[in-house]
C-alpha cells in the first residue's frame, strides 16, 4: 500500500505546476483525498480536499483561486493543479487519504489521515 505525489520542481512566480497522487496497492474510489504541505520551519499546512465522489472540492484560504484538485478514479490517482504560483507555496506536498474535510466555522480542514504518502518538493523562485 503506497500513495506517491510527483510532478513538483522549480517554478517562478505567476508559474504552474501539475502534481499528480498516485496509489498503488490500493484503491482511492471511495477515499477522500487531501493535499498538505510542509515548508522548512513551519507547520504542516492542509491544502485541498476532494471528496470521494469527486464532487465536492475544498481550498485552504491561502490557496483559493490558485490551486484546482481534480481526481481521476480509473488512473487511481489525484491531481494538484497548481497556477499563479508565489514563492510561499515552497514546500515539500503530501497527499494523504483522510477520514474527513471540508469547512468548519469557515476554515478549511482535513483530518482523520490513514494513508500519508511520500512528498514532492515545490520551489518557486526567481
Amino acid at each position: 500500500v503506497q500513495l506517491q505525489a510527483s510532478g513538483g520542481g522549480l517554478s517562478q512566480p505567476g508559474g504552474s505546476l501539475r502534481l499528480s497522487c498516485a496509489a498503488s496497492g490500493f484503491s482511492l474510489d471511495y477515499q477522500n483525498i487531501a493535499w498538505f504541505r510542509q515548508a522548512p520551519g513551519k507547520e504542516r499546512e492542509g491544502v485541498s480536499c476532494i471528496s470521494s465522489s469527486g464532487r465536492n472540492e475544498y481550498y485552504a484560504d491561502s490557496v483559493r483561486g490558485r490551486l484546482t484538485i481534480s481526481r481521476d478514479n480509473a488512473k487511481n490517482t489525484v491531481y494538484l493543479q497548481m497556477n499563479s504560483l508565489r514563492p510561499e507555496d515552497t514546500a515539500v506536498y503530501h497527499c494523504a487519504t483522510v477520514q474527513g474535510c471540508g469547512y468548519r466555522r469557515g476554515r478549511y480542514y482535513a483530518d482523520g489521515i490513514h494513508y500519508w504518502g511520500k512528498g514532492t518538493q515545490v520551489t518557486v523562485s526567481s
